[in-house]
């Protein structure tokens, strides 16, 4: 997956560099990073409604796999167009990524509250 991510950061920078008129992803450059973050939280809601109902639905359900997967892609877009915007390439989130692959033994420790009181 790591290459289609790569192969996304260069298309969206090059139509930030471009600036093709009707280009959704110039729209969004040109609105700024207010608008990229609303569409962003947007379309993480979007995911999190999907992955909701696929669990809650028939297993195998192709209608609710179809809508997570294509939530899923816009919240990649549009995480690629953020990234973008600020500068910070893919390779840095996959070095943190990778960094993390390398901890074994790091559940955080969650406290727990008794909600009686």
């Amino acid at each position: 997956m790591t290459d289609i991510l790569t192969e996304l950061y260069e298309i969206v920078e090059e139509r930030k560099a471009a600036r093709e008129e009707g280009s959704y992803t110039v729209y969004l450059f040109d609105e700024g990073i207010d608008k990229i973050l609303k569409k962003l939280g947007e379309e993480c809601t979007e995911t999190i409604i999907a992955a909701k109902n696929l669990r809650e639905s028939e297993a195998g359900d192709a209608e609710a796999r179809g809508a997570l997967t294509g939530e899923t892609a816009d919240l990649i877009y549009h995480i690629t167009v953020m990234l973008s915007d600020l500068g910070v390439r893919p390779e840095e989130v996959e070095e943190i990524l990778r960094t993390r692959m390398q901890k074994t033994g790091n559940l955080k420790q969650f406290r727990r509250t008794d909600k009686n009181t």
